[in-house]
């Protein structure tokens, strides 16, 4: 007869193993460790969390899926992660760094390449989105994310300009 420690024992064992297994078939990874932004229990922010997609085009054919984080109104993509979102942050001020992609305008920081870190440009809340740009190709994660990010309505305070829309005085006249 077996002693019922080592029962016991044995089960312990082939449950870990098989936690181990199952983790590696279906890539358990631990939780994003992130901070919630100011305003990330805003209903907008409610609205784009549960539009947000579960994986991401990575630009080379592939797709990094999304991973579980810490805080309210955050998404994670990627192991390790490549893309980070933090909804409720600071509507930021106009750039020159304006770019708009499929009716969703962003402002664009390149200060920390090569991590971009893009914000949501005439939409209360804003979303922030930062992209390892060496992992994963920027433009196609802000297409991806378009479709979330459009349940929030632009503000109509402020948008893009495009150089078409700028009124330049006319060359050569002096006054």
């Amino acid at each position: 007869m077996i002693p019922r420690r080592a029962v016991h024992a044995r089960r312990a064992a082939l449950s870990l193993v098989l936690v181990a297994a199952v983790c590696a078939l279906v890539g358990c990874s631990a939780a994003v460790a992130l901070d919630s932004a100011p305003a990330a229990a805003d209903k907008g922010c409610a609205e784009i969390s549960v539009r947000l997609p579960h994986g991401l085009n990575d630009g080379a054919g592939g797709e990094i899926q999304r991973r579980e984080t810490t805080a309210q109104g955050t998404a994670a993509w990627g192991s390790p992660a490549t893309v980070l979102l933090r909804c409720g942050v600071e509507p930021p001020v106009a750039s020159p760094h304006c770019i708009g992609v499929n009716g969703v305008d962003w402002i664009r920081d390149d200060s920390g390449a090569p991590q971009f870190r893009f914000i949501t440009f005439g939409r209360v809340p804003a979303t922030e989105v930062i992209v390892d740009s060496e992992q994963v190709s920027g433009s196609t994660v802000l297409l991806d994310l378009v479709p979330a990010i459009s349940a929030v309505a632009p503000s109509g305070e402020h948008s893009c300009q495009n150089v078409g829309d700028i009124a330049l005085p006319p060359v050569g006249r002096d006054r």
